[in-house]
């Protein structure tokens, strides 16, 4: 499954023009004002509702589905490294990531479910079919070949023209570095390739 993300985004965009607006009607040095801080204990109160639901959503259907061992990609520091672009970094930039982890460890643990932080440098550009390599960013020395390629936002085809959606790929990749024998013949029989978007109700 893959939790639509768009509300936040939309928030965030929001949040960032409104607050720039307000702040280019600031006299003198003044960086804030009560409006501004208004707007943002919002924003934060609106997110921190989302991050709850969408935290509380998947651990429920790790307890429905028995699951026992949930593997979060995280490397630390990429937030703050990466650039798409100004508008792409308002709507990203500003997501706090670390704050649903927190959120989602804290959930399992009451749920009993073990929680694996794995590093997750190329798992968007490996292709898990094909079992490509899955190095660690920093500790090779020559620039990987992977099989396959992303050909746009969302999607990623193999060498074998198999079209599997990207966050789907990188999702395998991640549980892959944590576990290497999870796709052989004794581990996971079948994976989808097109997983379902869920809207989380208000």
């Amino acid at each position: 499954m893959l939790i639509n993300g768009r509300p936040l985004k939309s928030l965030n965009q929001f949040y960032n023009q409104r607050r720039a607006k307000l702040q280019s009607l600031l006299k003198g040095n003044r960086q804030s004002s009560q409006r501004i801080r208004r707007l943002t204990r919002c924003r934060n109160q609106k997110i921190d509702n989302y991050l709850h639901r969408a935290s509380r959503y998947l651990v429920n259907l790790l307890v429905e589905q028995e699951i026992t061992t949930l593997v979060i990609g995280k490397n630390d520091g990429w937030k703050q490294e990466v650039n798409l672009g100004k508008v792409n970094n308002q709507k990203f930039g500003t997501i706090p990531h670390a704050r649903l982890i927190e959120m989602i460890i804290y959930k399992c643990q009451l749920e009993g479910i073990s929680v694996i932080l794995q590093e997750e440098s190329y798992t968007s550009a490996s292709n898990f079919l094909h079992d490509d390599p899955l190095p660690v960013y920093g500790q090779i020395t020559e620039k990987p070949v992977f099989s396959g390629k992303r050909i746009s936002r969302g999607l990623y085809r193999t060498d074998k023209g198999i079209l599997v959606q990207s966050d789907v790929m990188g999702s395998y990749n991640i549980l892959r570095k944590a576990f290497p024998n999870a796709f052989n013949r004794y581990g996971i029989e079948r994976c989808v390739v097109h997983p379902r978007r869920i809207n989380l109700s208000k």
